[in-house]
């Protein structure tokens, strides 16, 4: 298997519901299997991505949103062998104990460092003993397990002696853009048909908005679609698609997306527009394989920049982009109209805040979209701002180095300002 195939293959996962507090939930239950007795607490600290992702959060199979009622629900139902679907089971009965648990106090959740860094670290206590999981960088990678007091797991730190080395370059920045895109033409398509899964998961989570009640804006989209899931019309099929997925998953609808990056909404955005496009023009699924290849792996560039849970709106410019360059290589862009898509998207939204994993992600889905298709429309006439406006680069790889340092380190006071906002309420 190619290296950048196996890059894309490890980092799709199905998620369930917004992937924070699934990641909650996860380190919860993951807690809870290392201690037996009748719970008497639960502790969460969690870095301000973290925190603020999960704030208002609508959880899957639940009408609560947020932390706490996570972490309950984490203690009560999840199965942690699911890792970002162990919410899949929850039952009404386990809503009731899970509200119970909260109303309690049992839950005490502190925000700690203000940083780009997944952080998660769940203490479980019981009238036998307690237990804490520690999970950190990825929304499962568990680098701890402590039972009363004892350390069984414990993952090996990396020595860098504060320099980095070139082999902890990540990954994707050791290829170009043109690289990434000779791989996406040249990779037998044998070897990326796994893609199809994605869009399997994402057009189902679709289906559920559209039959849903609380799906408002879908409702409002498949309207202004002329009450059609495809049309003529590729721009507003693709924003249909899109932003209904992302607000089903938004909402705790019960169907998983499929995640890119660690995030169901950026997987939703890099691949269901590119969905409409082919449709609505008739291109074939070696097309759309193709074209998802590289709209994830861009997303996946920029992230490397940005981190994981930021000030930024990865899903707007980090997936949007990346969709961007996929919509334009349906439509038969060339390295150059890739480079002048990213200096057009990296001119526009740029900078648009993050402010939790909530209702607001929608909106921010269809400014996305409406960037993406601008941006390709502009770019496949030749026109794109210039490399010397702004934050552009001289080269796409600059450029999209400079849309992730706007995040990390530049957003991180933004950050605590949000989350100072979100708690006023």
């Amino acid at each position: 298997m190619n290296t950048l195939t196996k890059l894309i293959h490890d980092d799709m996962r199905p998620a369930l519901g917004v992937t924070e507090p699934g990641a909650i939930a996860f380190a919860v239950a993951s807690a809870k299997g290392y201690v037996k007795g009748d719970l008497r607490s639960i502790r969460l600290t969690l870095n301000s991505g973290m925190y603020k992702n999960a704030f208002t959060c609508g959880i899957p199979n639940s009408n609560e949103v947020g932390i706490a009622h996570a972490a309950a629900l984490g203690y009560v139902a999840a199965v942690a062998d699911k890792k970002l679907e162990c919410l899949d089971g929850v039952k009404p009965i386990h809503n009731r104990q899970a509200r119970k648990i909260v109303s309690e106090g049992r839950i005490q959740v502190t925000m700690g460092d203000v940083s780009s860094r997944i952080y998660i670290h769940a203490v479980v206590t019981t009238d036998e003993g307690d237990a804490s999981v520690t999970i950190e960088d990825t929304h499962i990678n568990i680098t701890e397990i402590v039972q009363n007091g004892k350390v069984v797991l414990k993952a090996a730190k990396k020595k860098n002696n504060g320099k980095r080395a070139a082999a902890d370059t990540p990954l994707i920045h050791r290829y170009s853009l043109r690289q990434l895109l000779n791989y996406v033409n040249r990779v037998p398509i044998d070897e990326i048909t796994f893609i199809r899964h994605a869009y399997d998961l994402n057009l189902a989570l679709f289906q559920e908005a559209l039959q849903s009640s609380k799906a408002t804006i879908t409702d409002y989209l498949y309207s202004q679609n002329h009450r059609l899931v495809i049309s003529a019309d590729e721009q507003k099929t693709a924003s249909l698609l899109c932003n209904g997925a992302i607000e089903a998953r938004v909402l705790g609808l019960s169907k998983p997306a499929m995640s890119i990056t660690g995030s169901g909404a950026h997987g939703i955005i890099a691949t269901l527009p590119l969905y409409a496009s082919c449709r609505v023009n008739g291109y074939g699924e070696e097309q759309l394989l193709r074209a998802t290849a590289l709209s994830y792996l861009v997303c996946m560039y920029i992230k490397e920049y940005s981190g994981k849970l930021s000030a930024f709106c990865g899903c707007a410019i980090a997936a949007g982009t990346g969709m961007a360059c996929g919509l334009a290589y349906l439509k038969g862009g060339t390295h150059k109209t890739l480079t002048l898509i990213i200096q057009n998207m990296a001119s526009s939204i740029t900078g648009m805040i993050c402010d939790g994993g909530n209702h607001g992600c929608v909106m921010k889905g269809i400014v996305a979209v409406d960037a993406a298709y601008q941006s390709v429309n502009l770019a496949l006439c030749g026109i794109a701002i210039e490399r010397q406006h702004g934050i552009n680069g001289p080269s796409a790889e600059q450029t999209m180095r400079h849309i992730g340092l706007i995040a990390s380190p530049g957003m991180v006071q933004t950050e605590g300002v949000i989350v100072d906002v979100m708690r006023q309420k």
